[in-house]
């Protein structure tokens, strides 16, 4: 690619924050019908650059140059960057769930008729067209609260393409897809990529970059490290040494454990369907957990997976179902419940309820264990930073101290924090959701650590994972659900990809 057609050119941006250096002389370029990979861990700089070249961060707030179209650009709000051709996709979905589908795509941009109001007809108009070319098949006058987390994403996406832009942003733009939307997402990448949108892509699913991205640029903490070609080849051992700054040796550890009796079994549970009244996600589902084993839940998205560990854990209601700890039937109406028999449940969305935003990374790690660090009536904080100090030791949590909010965490040490907050508890039994979705892949080998080290003391553990290879290596044994049931169970050796699919779409 040559110079003359580089569409976006960042020259030597450093971005500052109280106490940290969140970006050191980081320079780029953008070609045109260009996919461009910016991959690194968690707290590379990724996010604050893509911040940076949205106008979510304006211009007197960092150093450095940005030049649009062999133009210098000066963003003081996103408003500015749109203007100059450039729409962000962020992975938290920025939209008015209130607001019609339409509303929401043409939000900011209503067309008028020549009275001066709103040209309803039009909007809805423009919204099926933009819907259209994703091959999105959407009511355009339904509200954004009644779609799913994929739907919405195509919304979002559609809102960017209806304002025409030149480069486009995506920050984790699959993390709530199926595997069938997200091959869909990557096809009109490549349409809107040979029409003459160029794209700077945000991804930790590495398969997905290599297959789409014509280049890849690697950042860590803070500092531009190197580029690869696609048509040089991507090799993914250089890459991931280039993202953590050491080679990874082994991704899934292998743990030394001994599997005990049982120690939870959940019998006949029923679960109502969340979005359709009078139907259930989950008709009919028992299994047992035995001490120090890693039990995986596997299924489509829609298969009820959440839901059956929510319920059991109490944070929604069942229709019916027993759960038996040690034997003994216990009664969960509540999550306080659950904690006071020994189960913790690591939640799929860690930002909506996995954690108090406005609260230290020490409070977060001993909430739940308030009354064990108490005196009187009040908290003893000696004994509360020396519980606290003790976990963010041992967890490696990078951060400048325990007072640090955990909003200023990156994804994979808030979700650190909040495995602190479980293991300070009497864990027998602990579900985790999603426990690695949107982590780099250095703290994804980690957090695999940490849970083999949970399965060793002899906690035992129930995991969902939307990614097969994971559950694959991490799991002594795979339940599949589908259609409200359990369809099949495989042990650690008969468990691969294509047979757990097989189950789970009803074709073996």
């Amino acid at each position: 690619m040559a110079d003359n057609n580089v569409v976006l050119s960042v020259q030597n941006v450093t971005k500052r924050f109280t106490g940290t250096i969140a970006l050191k002389d980081v320079s780029i370029h953008l070609y045109e019908n260009e996919i461009l990979a910016i991959l690194g861990e968690n707290g590379a700089g990724k996010s604050t650059l893509m911040k940076i070249l949205s106008g979510r961060y304006p211009c007197n707030e960092y150093e450095g140059t940005i030049i649009c179209d062999g133009k210098e650009c000066k963003f003081y709000s996103t408003s500015d960057a749109e203007a100059a051709g450039i729409a962000m996709i962020y992975q938290e979905l920025n939209l008015e769930l209130d607001l019609t589908v339409a509303e929401n795509i043409m939000l900011g941009n209503l067309p008028k008729n020549r009275f001066g109001f709103v040209d309803w007809k039009k909007t809805e108009e423009i919204a099926k067209e933009a819907l259209a070319k994703l091959n999105a098949d959407i009511d355009v006058n339904v509200t954004v609260r009644s779609l799913s987390p994929s739907m919405q994403q195509l919304v979002c996406i559609a809102r960017a393409l209806v304002r025409n832009p030149k480069i486009l942003i995506l920050d984790e733009p699959t993390s709530v897809l199926t595997e069938k939307e997200t091959r869909n997402l990557l096809s009109i990448l490549r349409e809107l990529r040979d029409q003459g949108l160029s794209c700077i892509y945000i991804s930790h699913k590495l398969d997905e970059v290599f297959e789409l991205c014509d280049r890849i640029i690697v950042l860590r903490d803070g500092h531009y490290i190197n580029t690869y070609h696609k048509k040089d080849g991507y090799n993914s051992g250089k890459i991931i040494e280039d993202m953590i700054g050491r080679k990874l040796e082994v991704m899934y550890p292998t743990v030394e454990k001994e599997i005990g009796d049982e120690v939870l079994r959940v019998e006949n549970f029923k679960v109502s369907h969340p979005y359709s009244f009078g139907k259930n996600i989950i008709e009919d589902v028992s299994f047992s957990l035995r001490k120090g084993e890693i039990l995986g839940l596997a299924g489509l998205v829609g298969s009820g997976r959440s839901e059956l560990l929510n319920a059991i854990f109490g944070v929604i209601p069942k229709v019916s179902g027993k759960v038996f700890l040690e034997g003994r039937e216990i009664d969960i109406r509540n999550p306080w419940d659950a904690i006071r028999f020994g189960i913790g449940l690591l939640t799929e969305d860690r930002k909506k309820n996995g954690f108090v935003g406005t609260m230290s990374i020490k409070h977060n790690m001993t909430l739940t264990v308030l009354k064990a660090i108490k005196r009187l009536l009040f908290v003893d904080f000696r004994k509360e930073n020396a519980l606290a100090r003790r976990y963010f030791d041992a967890l490696s949590v990078k951060a400048p101290d325990m007072d640090t909010l955990i909003t200023s965490l990156s994804g994979g040490n808030q979700q650190k924090v909040i495995l602190a907050k479980w293991l300070m508890t009497d864990l027998k039994v602990i579900f985790l959701d999603e426990p690695t979705r949107g982590i780099d892949v250095g703290t994804k080998a980690e957090i695999y650590k940490l849970i083999g080290e949970m399965a060793k003391k002899g906690i035992s553990i129930v995991m969902i994972s939307s990614e097969l290879p994971e559950l694959i290596a991490m799991c002594d044994r795979i339940i599949v659900l589908g259609r409200g049931r359990v369809q099949g169970e495989l042990p650690r050796g008969e468990a691969t990809e294509v047979r757990v699919l097989q189950i789970a779409t009803n074709t073996q």
